[in-house]
């Protein structure tokens, strides 16, 4: 075990994309665990959209990742020392241990996982928070019935592609919204959604009219903007929005809107924000489901791995808004 912990550190809030001067690139010596606490080895970070909200100062949903701080992220390691009943060295773990080699926890909000059922990655995506959100997300608030048409966008991502998988399982008609031809091809021939439209190169106004000629009964939004303004559009009577993440707004100085709400109310719609911390006492029935599908092969797991150092944090979150990933990016930093 190294003695020296490398540490991504917050050292400004950004104004639009995030820039190198954003972060600070720290080395400290390893904590020791006290009594009640562990001390794990980070093995694989999650990168996700959520990051860029959480650089923000101001309300929201979490509070916001202050400056000097280890930057906020889901993990998963190992326990490599502990002083706590209910972890033993050698268990393997999920949490939120941050940008960091190491972190020393008490316990609350880690989980065990088990790495000879599904590889270490999936418990950050699949098995993980962007499954859950996708699996409550869908479920609670969108309400598919057996026949209905849902829209899911970023369907080629972490969430939207269980979303659409989970839709399917439910009987419903999915057309995934992605961007490019090989993203598409994969929403399809990989996830079994009925259609995909590339936002890239089609109208996809027009696209939506020839998909979903009934109109839109769910729509798990997960980009905002431009593709939220085009679904409301179409949108079925008595529709549902599932509003899980705006990605095309993140890095604007100037976010748009929705400029065709009326249609929620022509169509008695609704829209309505999640976030999966609200479900956190269900989280194991949303991940023993999850499981028990992806053993029978109904579901699909895909994790975009890069492997690196804590050093390249910053540059693997940039992948997220240039497109670049497929599935759930993980950065992995360590064996």
């Amino acid at each position: 075990m190294s003695t020296i912990n490398r540490q991504i550190r917050l050292a400004a809030r950004p104004v639009g994309e995030p820039r190198p001067t954003d972060w600070e690139h720290v080395e400290e010596p390893v904590e020791q665990p006290g009594d009640g606490e562990i001390l794990v080895q980070v093995l694989c970070l999650s990168i996700d959209p959520a990051m860029r909200g959480w650089m923000n100062a101001g309300r929201s949903y979490i509070r916001p990742v202050e400056i000097g701080e280890v930057m906020r992220a889901g993990a998963v390691g190992r326990v490599v020392a502990s002083r706590h009943s209910g972890f033993a060295v050698g268990d393997h773990v999920s949490g939120t241990f941050g940008v960091q080699e190491y972190c020393v926890s008490d316990g609350l909000g880690v989980t065990k996982v088990d790495p000879a059922a599904a590889p270490l990655p999936t418990y950050l995506g699949t098995l993980g928070m962007s499954g859950l959100t996708a699996y409550f997300g869908l479920i609670e608030v969108g309400r598919p019935e057996p026949g209905q048409t849902v829209v899911v966008s970023g369907a080629a991502g972490a969430v939207g592609s269980v979303v659409g998988q989970i839709a399917k399982i439910l009987g419903c008609r999915v057309i995934g919204i992605a961007g490019g031809e090989a993203k598409c091809r994969m929403v399809v021939d990989e996830f079994g959604f009925d259609a995909a439209i590339d936002y890239q190169s089609e109208d996809l106004r027009k696209a939506l009219r020839e998909h979903a000629p009934d109109g839109v009964d769910v729509y798990f939004d997960n980009v905002g903007g431009e593709v939220l303004d085009a679904v409301l559009l179409r949108l079925a009577r008595g529709a549902r929005i599932v509003v899980c993440g705006a990605i095309s707004q993140y890095n604007s100085t100037k976010p748009q809107g929705p400029a065709n709400y009326l249609s929620l109310l022509v169509n008695r719609a609704s829209m309505t924000g999640i976030v999966v911390f609200d479900w956190a006492d269900r989280y194991a029935e949303g991940i023993a489901q999850m499981a028990a599908w992806r053993a029978e092969g109904r579901l699909k797991s895909l994790e975009d791995v890069v492997s690196g150092s804590v050093a390249e944090f910053p540059d693997t979150l940039m992948r997220l808004f240039r497109g670049d990933n497929r599935g759930k990016l993980v950065l992995k930093i360590a064996d």
